[in-house]
């Protein structure tokens, strides 16, 4: 069976720096997560990143810490996974649910203006699959009606927006990676909140620790175990460790070149699969690189063709059905006409770094078979 993802891992790496922090006995919030944090923020050019165990986590963060509070409302696509929304539920926030562009399925910034009224508070932005939404557009938005932005970058690690990488883009206020399993970055499970913003990063290092104004290490580093500390408000258990931290340092050093396999396998699918006239491939605007998270298609023959890939092991599937459609999130009504229509067309094929050439073709080549047979 050709997967959907598969994650490469640095395996001899991470095992041999493994052992030396499992030898120093602190495998905690400690010096690597620094490390992380230090090289990841240099990376992509913010000023400061922060750690956390996960990037439903560090959007709760972002949110909690840039002052949504309960009756504010958040503009979101729906087409997104739930977690890009369910935080502002944490909030006791209000979800109102935008509508996506029919060919990039990122946020629409039209819709945007539509749906901003005076208890507007912050737009939520989602870079689908690794292609960036329009910044420039929803920056002007936001600044004429002073309002957040907050990007959802969990498919985005290591795109970039005009030539500048996601995670320091200076009008926005936090970005929020995922390293999840099958992420392009994965320590397993882990985030990392970026910002430029100095005030504000040092309040993201408190609250990710329950708001302790020194944690465990900075008080061991000092050469003596001093146990006073301060907790001001109400904080969270939600920052990374050093074992995350161990494995991100390790698959940080492939990064490029895994976003550089991903570029070629979606070159080779655009190649097989551009001239077909019953689907319709990504694009990619100019003014965004792709950190190709995934390679979705759109063709009327969404579950047929889901069907027949199957049966010759082949998986798929869809990303996303719209969150309004979950109960959870039934008092929010949304009026999102082109996310209706064409979520309904969406099927995600395989792509993965570890992906082999011959697998890549096979899978062109099924789809081609299974075209040929839509004309009999």
């Amino acid at each position: 069976m050709i997967p959907i993802f598969r994650p490469e891992i640095n395996k001899e790496k991470i095992l041999k720096e493994l052992g030396k922090i499992f030898d120093s006995g602190w495998i905690g919030l400690g010096p690597k997560t620094i490390e992380f944090e230090e090289k990841f923020a240099r990376y992509v050019g913010a000023k400061h990143a922060i750690g956390i165990s996960s990037c439903t986590a560090a959007l709760h963060l972002s949110f909690h810490s840039t002052g949504i509070k309960e009756g504010d409302e958040v503009i979101v696509p729906s087409f997104t996974f739930a977690s890009t929304i369910i935080p502002l539920l944490y909030q006791k926030a209000i979800p109102v649910f935008a509508d996506i562009l029919p060919d990039t399925l990122c946020i629409a910034p039209e819709d945007i203006k539509r749906k901003i009224t005076n208890r507007t508070k912050a737009i939520v932005v989602v870079h689908l699959g690794g292609h960036s939404a329009p910044m420039d557009e929803i920056w002007d938005i936001a600044k004429s009606h002073n309002l957040l932005v907050i990007e959802d970058a969990a498919h985005a690690c290591g795109s970039e927006y005009k030539g500048k990488k996601h995670g320091g883009l200076s009008d926005t206020k936090t970005t929020c990676f995922s390293f999840h399993a099958v992420k392009n970055l994965t320590t397993g499970d882990g985030a990392m909140i970026t910002t430029n913003d100095t005030k504000l990063c040092e309040k993201l290092k408190k609250l990710r620790w329950l708001d302790i104004n020194k944690s465990t290490w900075d008080r061991i580093a000092t050469g003596s175990y001093p146990w006073e500390y301060r907790i001001d408000e109400l904080g969270f258990k939600y920052h990374m460790n050093d074992i995350a931290a161990v494995i991100g340092l390790a698959q940080f050093k492939l990064l490029d070149k895994h976003n550089q396999r991903r570029q070629a396998i979606t070159q080779k699918y655009n190649k097989g699969l551009g001239e077909l006239n019953w689907l319709e491939i990504p694009v990619e605007r100019e003014y965004t690189k792709s950190s190709n998270h995934m390679y979705i298609i759109k063709t009327e023959y969404r579950n047929e063709l889901h069907e027949y890939l199957m049966s010759k092991e082949i998986q798929t599937t869809v990303h996303y059905e719209p969150a309004h459609h979950y109960k959870v999130f039934k008092d929010f009504p949304a009026q999102v006409p082109v996310t209706e229509k064409i979520w309904k067309k969406l099927l995600t094929l395989p792509l993965y770094p570890a992906m082999k050439d011959e697998e890549v073709e096979k899978v062109i080549k099924k789809i081609q078979e299974f075209g040929k047979s839509l004309t009999r």
